[in-house]
């Protein structure tokens, strides 16, 4: 018995490496906090090392950063300038809005403004925040906070279970909500809070997807946006006696902790997510197809209103992002795994680990011991980033890579202090090879789009201010910009009308295209109608323009179809959706000749073949234009065929002097262009002819004269 009892206390290195894994084990389950704090840092590493994961592309961010503050001036703005924003959203067509920002405060007549524009647009989420604390809470009267709560109620749970009367204390509770006011908060489609809830040391890794308030559940602005992109599915809330049990949407688990937080796979650092700045978005400079049904999170990114987070990326990290990061994860079930199964790993590596180094260890030398543990270090660092990179899965690494330092640093010590000798040479030649595998740099490749495009068949138009420059000079810098941009916005809008796309503003001229990306078989006749409605609503802003004492702007617009190069273009790093080739020149080159002709709008030819049954036109010429050997017809663009007795007399009295001029019968063709100024007084065409009619009576043509007129500039 006493051989027994001296055999179980005597000291060895097995005993040594059983007791540091039993204490190991039992530190795991206590989880104290200086050791979980060196875990979380740990994790952050992993995350930082694993690099940026490419996002699905469904989430965009517009930023309200330093480029629009400096055009649009200082925060906060007008909420006539946020319904501006939506607008332009809408216009976009961007599927899901979310508000990273409250409206808590009222402003008056924008305020209704902006309540039109959400209603309009039936796509937009705001956010809001909780008092999470009674202190923050205890100000607000009884009657305020359940006004506040009732705003909200479209961002409760609608299902929720409880398969046991939950653990309150796991759930995280609220005092009070302060959502936007009620006249913006009435309009929205849904609502969603954004509070954020770092870990103690102040970086935000979880993200809560339940807060209870009251006796409701309330889901945060990421699900409020993931629920709304997802044509608003079923989610369902799950209690037991542990808390919170699960979150699903339809048949998809959202992995959570019994707080109801979500673990956040962050994809990278900021600006993983594409960022658009808001003045863009405003102003349309930016391709539609990067909005199209996409979900767009507005929310704040200059600084002095930055709202900085703390992130394993660091410490200065966009939190609109973190909502972005939040629904990516969602969507495309990018998870990370801490679960008990993860658990149960981290367990066994515990064991297995600790029990490998108390056994080898004994048996080697002090410096092939160093270098085995050295090994299963390795390992165990190269499986654990492995498992986190390949498989999503969060390890413990702080536990196993204790037990395994304390271990060998013990056995060591046990060797000291008794002196202990070697206790034989190696009988058979051990050697443990574990390879660690190098991951130097793992990251998701961004996929490349392809750059190139294909041969349509599309029409382009261009329009440009006349005189631009002269009324440049003539206002102040501010003033001009809100012009430009009260006009640029009036004929995009146009351009939209048609499905147009716009495929960028040059200073104050507008290019755009029909008939792609989407096919439009009447691409012509979109254009047409495109710039005759440009030109109406030139009208009434010249109108409204002269009463408020503004220069009069004027416009010449050209069009022309025709088989054209469309796609991506430009470099790996950017590239545009647009059109090139010979017929965009050309219908460049034709708005610039309604300065030559006194005219509005111009289209040629080929443009006319496509909408000669539905518009009215009158043939103005034949030319060749600078660059190029073969003359193009072009023609007026007057209207549609249903405004036909607005201007037939007179397009047919013109044409007629058109052919006599092309005939050489010059008196005769006179004749008809005076008739055609008395039907329609100063009519410029018909000034220029006459002109050319008299310096050919006086210099005639030679034999081969075709008729076409050559252009000597662009």
């Amino acid at each position: 018995m006493k051989g027994i009892v001296k055999k179980i206390i005597t000291v060895s290195p097995l005993k040594i490496s059983i007791l540091v894994v039993f204490l190991a084990l039992v530190s795991y389950f206590l989880d104290p906090a200086i050791l979980r704090f060196i875990e979380l840092k740990s994790l952050d590493l992993r995350m930082v090392y694993r690099g940026t994961i490419k996002p699905g592309g469904e989430v965009v961010i517009v930023a309200i950063d330093e480029k629009s503050l400096s055009e649009l001036g200082r925060w906060p703005w007008s909420r006539a300038q946020i319904a501006k924003l939506v607008d332009s959203l809408k216009e976009y067509g961007v599927k899901v809005v979310g508000f990273d920002v409250v409206f808590s405060e009222p402003e008056g007549e924008p305020d209704k403004l902006l309540a039109k524009s959400i209603a309009k647009a039936d796509n937009v989420t705001l956010g809001y925040f909780f008092h999470t604390s009674k202190r923050e809470a205890v100000h607000i009267k009884k009657e305020d906070l359940e006004a506040g709560l009732a705003l909200i109620g479209n961002s409760q749970y609608p299902m929720v279970q409880a398969l046991s009367a939950p653990d309150e204390t796991n759930l995280l509770h609220a005092y009070a909500a302060v959502p936007s006011i009620d006249i913006l908060s009435q309009e929205a489609v849904n609502s969603g809070f954004f509070n954020a809830f770092p870990d103690s040391d102040g970086v935000i890794r979880k993200a809560p997807l339940v807060i209870k308030c009251g006796k409701d559940f309330y889901f945060p602005l990421s699900i409020a946006l993931i629920l709304q992109f997802l044509d608003n599915p079923p989610a369902k809330l799950t209690l037991s006696e542990i808390g919170v049990e699960s979150i699903s949407i339809e048949d998809l688990s959202i992995p959570v902790d019994e707080n109801g937080r979500l673990l956040i796979n962050y994809l990278g650092p900021a600006r993983t997510f594409p960022h658009y700045s808001a003045t863009d978005v405003i102003n349309h400079r930016i391709s539609a197809e990067l909005l199209k049904n996409r979900i767009v999170i507005v929310g704040a990114t200059a600084t002095g209103i930055y709202d900085l987070r703390v992130t394993p990326f660091g410490s200065v990290y966009p939190g609109v992002e973190i909502h972005a990061n939040i629904i990516d994860n969602v969507l495309h079930r990018n998870f990370l795994e801490h679960s008990s199964w993860t658990s149960f790993l981290d367990v066994l590596a515990i064991i297995f680990f600790g029990l490998i180094v108390g056994i080898i260890i004994p048996r080697t030398k002090a410096l092939p011991g160093l270098l085995v543990t050295a090994i299963l270090i390795a390992g165990l660092l190269a499986f654990n980033i492995l498992a986190f990179i390949k498989f999503r899965m969060w390890l413990n690494l702080v536990y196993p890579l204790l037990t395994v330092a304390t271990i060998f640093l013990f056995i060591n010590i046990y060797r000291y202090v008794t002196e202990e000798r070697e206790k034989k040479k190696i009988k058979n030649a051990f050697q443990y090879y574990l390879t660690p595998t190098v991951i130097n740099e793992i990251l998701t490749d961004p996929s490349k789009l392809k750059l190139g495009g294909e041969k349509k068949d599309l029409s382009v138009m261009f329009s440009d201010i006349r005189g631009f420059t002269s009324i440049s000079e003539q206002m102040p810098p501010e003033a001009l910009v809100a012009l430009l941009n009260e006009y640029l916005t009036a004929m995009t809008n146009k351009v939209f009308k048609y499905d147009g796309l716009l495929d960028k503003y040059i200073g104050d001229a507008i290019m755009a295209v029909f008939g792609a990306p989407i096919d439009q078989p009447d691409h012509a006749l979109r254009a047409c109608r495109t710039a005759l409605e440009m030109m109406e609503e030139l009208g009434n802003l010249q109108k409204k323009w002269a009463a408020e004492g503004k220069p009069r702007i004027d416009i010449g617009i050209g069009i022309n179809s025709g088989d054209m190069v469309v796609g991506n273009m430009g470099s790996d790093m950017r590239f545009d959706y647009t059109v090139m080739g010979d017929n965009v020149n050309l219908a460049s080159r034709l708005e610039g000749l309604n300065k030559e002709y006194g005219t509005h709008i111009i289209i040629s030819e080929y443009t006319y073949e496509k909408v000669k049954e539905e518009v009215l036109v009158r043939e103005l010429d034949a030319v060749r234009v600078k660059g190029k050997k073969l003359p193009v017809k072009i023609f007026e663009l007057l209207g549609e065929k249903k405004d036909a007795p607005l201007h037939e007399d007179y397009v047919k009295t013109f044409e007629e002097g058109l052919s006599l001029y092309r005939a050489r019968k010059f008196d005769e063709a006179m004749a008809l262009f005076n008739r055609t100024l008395e039907i329609h007084s100063g009519d410029p065409p018909s000034l220029i002819y006459l002109k050319r009619c008299e310096e050919l009576k006086d210099n005639p043509p030679p034999e081969d004269w075709d008729g076409v007129f050559t252009m000597t500039r662009k």
